[in-house]
């Protein structure tokens, strides 16, 4: 088998490159303050109860505050939500310094201003994996009904729905 093809960090960035993923933000309160990380790993786990999940590094700043975390805070962003995208995901940012908007929402969870929709969930687990874990949570509740379209990252960038 050609060396190119064996399953690498860079195969697996390769071939990931070319998924087109939603982009949402995950919030916590931290002993320091409110914590939050751009994440493109977003999946609903199940229905009965509601339950999602995300991936989180285990060597980002906000790994601490998710690992002790009971709650969390999920953001869909818009669209017109790069910059804010583009924040989150800057290692070193001050992510919630304006022009950043949000407050504080339930159970002590940030929640963002101008998103598509947010939801907040009770942690039930985190599941290593490699150089992650994989956060589960129950939704507590939620607010669906921001306007507008979901931003997308594919190739490296972040980008808009086209028709």
């Amino acid at each position: 088998m050609p060396a190119d093809l064996l399953a690498t960090p860079d195969l697996l960035r390769s071939v990931f490159r070319r998924h087109a993923a939603g982009v949402a933000v995950i919030t916590a309160h931290g002993d320091a303050g409110p914590v939050g990380f751009t994440a493109t790993s977003l999946a609903s786990v199940s229905a009965e109860p509601p339950m999602l999940s995300f991936g989180v590094g285990t060597g980002s700043s906000s790994w601490p505050a998710i690992a002790a975390a009971d709650h969390v805070g999920v953001h869909i962003l818009g669209e017109h939500q790069q910059e804010l995208a583009a924040t989150f995901a800057r290692s070193g940012a001050d992510r919630f310094a304006p022009p950043t908007a949000w407050r504080e929402g339930p159970e002590g969870v940030p929640v963002l201003d101008g998103v598509l929709a947010w939801l907040v969930g009770r942690v039930v687990t985190r599941v290593p994996a490699g150089d992650h874990r994989i956060v589960i949570a129950e939704v507590v509740l939620g607010d669906p009904t921001g306007t507008g379209r979901p931003l997308l990252y594919h190739q490296g960038r972040f980008n808009r729905l086209r028709d």
